[in-house]
């Protein structure tokens, strides 16, 4: 793998824009390392958070992270008949640790300083390398212009429990959205980098998207789950973000 060639060819510019964030809180705090046992979408008893939040123009991976480019990044050996279908079992520790790698190998700035506290890490949005996207970055990302809860019918656009015989599937099967990404519903959750809500739920961490494994309901652009930073599961993996074009060029 020509690495340079590759990230070049896969990131997308994602034009700066507004996203309106909307959350809802439940007041009753649970804490589950098993996100399946919420019932996504679920608004009855919960208090509404809404914020219209600028967004910048940044880059973003077209498709999940892949074992192929995860192998490569981090030295783990990866099956050639697995090398197309995202990486997934990957933490948000891990994820971001991937991040400051890829750095590294292409001689740009680390975003992140790590601490072994996670909710201490600290991410430089300045810098030139790779990281997680915001969750408000992921939520425009994945709407690619369009207003509703996905950006096409969801047999076109995602893999799901209905359609997907409840197992990962490659990227790029579906059709992508208007910002050229894919796999942005469905198939694997994908990693954010920012906490929950700090106060109630200490550090965990924010997923995005659905999976194959999920239900309808659960595969769209507002779809939000939670977990502990160090959390593994063989539906959740991640995309890499950039803030800019620089070292790419």
């Amino acid at each position: 793998m020509n690495l340079a060639e590759y990230i070049k060819e896969n990131m997308v510019l994602i034009p700066k824009g507004q996203e309106l964030i909307r959350d809802f809180i439940d007041p009753v705090k649970w804490l589950s390392s098993d996100y399946k046992m919420s019932a996504p979408g679920t608004r009855k008893g919960k208090d509404t958070r809404e914020e219209l939040v600028d967004v910048s123009s940044f880059l973003l991976l077209k498709t999940p992270v892949t074992n192929e480019l995860y192998s490569y990044v981090t030295g783990i050996e990866c099956d050639d008949k697995i090398k197309d279908f995202p990486v997934v079992n990957v933490s948000w520790v891990e994820a971001i640790e991937f991040c400051n790698r890829l750095s590294e190998k292409l001689g740009l700035e680390k975003c992140y300083i790590l601490n072994s506290v996670s909710e201490k890490t600290i991410v430089d949005y300045s810098k030139d390398g790779f990281r997680l996207p915001t969750d408000v970055e992921w939520q425009y990302a994945c709407r690619g212009n369009k207003k509703g809860y996905r950006y096409g019918d969801i047999e076109e656009t995602a893999w799901y429990d209905k359609n997907s015989d409840k197992r990962l599937q490659e990227v790029k099967m579906k059709r992508a959205n208007d910002f050229g990404l894919f796999d942005m519903i469905g198939n694997v959750w994908e990693w954010c980098f920012d906490l929950y809500d700090e106060k109630r739920y200490g550090n965990y961490r924010i997923f995005r998207g659905g999976s194959f494994a999920s239900e309808e309901r659960a595969c769209g652009a507002t779809s939000r789950r939670k977990s502990f930073p160090e959390f593994q599961i063989d539906d959740l993996g991640f995309r890499i973000a950039k803030s800019s074009f620089n070292g790419l060029r």
